[in-house]
């Protein structure tokens, strides 16, 4: 095996990991302090904008390039944001919101997403069934609950290769892996923080952690139903083609299902409950440093999912992360191209706070009625459509700000805004493969193992004939 082939995992891994990245963009007093957004223009969004594409595009369009120097082009990025904060505003200024990014959100961020890769990357599930569409349409709706629970990254690395195992004797089997990026990598995730990146930075920032879960149940369950309701009939379809073609040999033999490592799973609940419990305990007590103050249960919940992702590391086999191919290249990833979107965020939060008066005063106007309430139709669509061009959480705390910023409106008289924006965010990450990180991370692995899986435009046609639909019918339900 070439030393390329044995490295391609922990490049998959990095770009899944990246559907993560952006949840501690939240924190309600992030890194915009001190910076009069009605009096910067569009030229201080122009680091933000071009870190996000260089992210989107560069694995596909410059790839050697990028996995050699990424963390070089994020360091750029964020230089060109710092320098002209120092010029412009002063070294206090500039100093006391980077420090307050850095040193509380940035190593809290840093924190989670460890323990979660660590907890889930020790779960192996081996063996392999025969792909019936029962059997494919049964596996599709537990991935897509169970994105809900280890989030649309965790579900992704736990369940893509059995699924494509199951079928890897069939000569029609793309759209199984097409329906999984659907519903596993992203529909499936809407229903706890957890679930989705951007879903997570509204926790963050204020939202309830159960809010998602009664708010976007209905919205979940008629595009999740109606999706697997589809494939169940083109899977059937295909399945009895199938049958009248010549058999295929079957490179992994039916046997039994098993799970390793299911001590983790335990821990996946304790990283649950000491986010629980970070939210609801308030003791009052902070610790001051400059450019911030840290409380102290949000101190006591780092150091326990520090502590989780140590016992994990403890108690699993190597051999079932070897499984796996478990890699620490995601986390190195993470950090050089986090840090700089965490920087380069600063001046467009600033710009978003400012309002109409504010340089994105037009997008504001795009998303409100004559009448000054919210176009939630608007809300849901604009969402939606970057994300499924753009990283979904970034695009979600945009949304978020325009919508106005304070979470309790947002879960109250706002509610309907809230959620046409997190169902735009977490559902149409779908619609193209670099909508959501775990989207390019199934299509590497299913070209890995033989799916001839469709390019990039051709993947769009599945979205644009099968997600556009249910989006405009969920559009006519709930947000009208």
């Amino acid at each position: 095996m070439s030393e390329n082939s044995r490295n391609r995992p922990a490049r998959i891994g990095q770009r899944t990991l990246l559907s993560l990245l952006p949840m501690l963009l939240a924190s309600p007093a992030f890194a915009s302090e001190g910076l009069n957004g009605a009096g910067l223009g569009f030229l201080w969004a122009i680091p933000f904008a071009g870190l996000l594409l260089c992210i989107a595009t560069g694995p596909v369009l410059f790839h050697r390039t990028w996995e050699h120097h990424y963390g070089k082009i994020a360091a750029g990025w964020a230089a060109l944001t710092v320098v002209p904060m120092l010029i412009a505003f002063g070294f206090g200024t500039a100093l006391s919101a980077v420090l307050h990014t850095m040193l509380l959100e940035y190593v809290s961020f840093i924190i989670l997403l460890f323990a979660l890769f660590t907890v889930s990357g020790g779960i192996l599930v081996s063996g392999n069934l025969h792909g019936s569409p029962a059997l494919n349409t049964g596996l599709l709706a537990i991935g897509t609950l169970l994105a809900s629970v280890v989030g649309t990254t965790g579900a992704s690395m736990i369940m893509i290769r059995p699924m494509i195992r199951a079928n890897d004797n069939r000569q029609h089997n793309v759209h199984v892996v097409v329906f999984f990026i659907f519903l596993v990598s992203n529909i499936g995730g809407s229903l706890t923080p957890l679930g989705d990146p951007p879903l997570f930075l509204g926790f963050l920032r204020g939202v309830d952690f159960f809010w998602t879960t009664t708010h976007l149940f209905g919205e979940m369950m008629v595009v999740a139903g109606a999706l697997l309701a589809i494939f169940f009939a083109l899977d059937t379809w295909l399945y009895k083609r199938d049958a009248s073609l010549p058999a295929m040999r079957d490179p992994t033999p039916d046997r039994d299902i098993k799970i390793y490592g299911q001590f983790n799973v335990i821990l996946l609940g304790a990283i649950i409950a000491a986010i629980l419990v970070s939210a609801s305990w308030k003791p009052g007590v902070k610790f001051a440093f400059p450019g911030g103050e840290v409380e102290l249960q949000n101190l006591a919940r780092d150091i326990a999912l520090l502590g989780i992702a140590v016992v994990s590391l403890l108690a699993t086999p190597k051999q079932v992360r070897a499984g796996n191919e478990f890699s620490w290249g995601p986390i190195q990833e993470v950090a050089k191209l986090f840090a700089g979107i965490f920087i380069c965020m600063i001046p467009v939060l600033a710009m978003l706070k400012a309002g109409k008066a504010g340089a994105f005063g037009p997008l504001v106007a795009l998303v409100t009625n004559p009448d000054g309430s919210s176009n939630n139709v608007a809300y849901f669509w604009l969402t939606g459509i970057l994300s499924s061009f753009l990283d979904n959480a970034p695009t979600y705390l945009v949304f978020f700000e325009l919508a106005g910023g304070d979470p309790a409106t947002l879960m109250g008289p706002k509610a309907l805004t809230l959620a046409a924006i997190s169902a735009g965010a977490v559902f149409m990450g779908a619609n193209s493969y670099i909508g959501n990180a775990p989207n390019f991370m199934v299509y590497a692995i299913a070209k890995d193992m033989k799916v001839k899986m469709p390019s990039f435009f051709g993947y769009m046609l599945w979205s644009a004939g099968i997600l556009v639909p249910l989006f405009i019918l969920a559009t006519f339900i709930f947000f009208r």
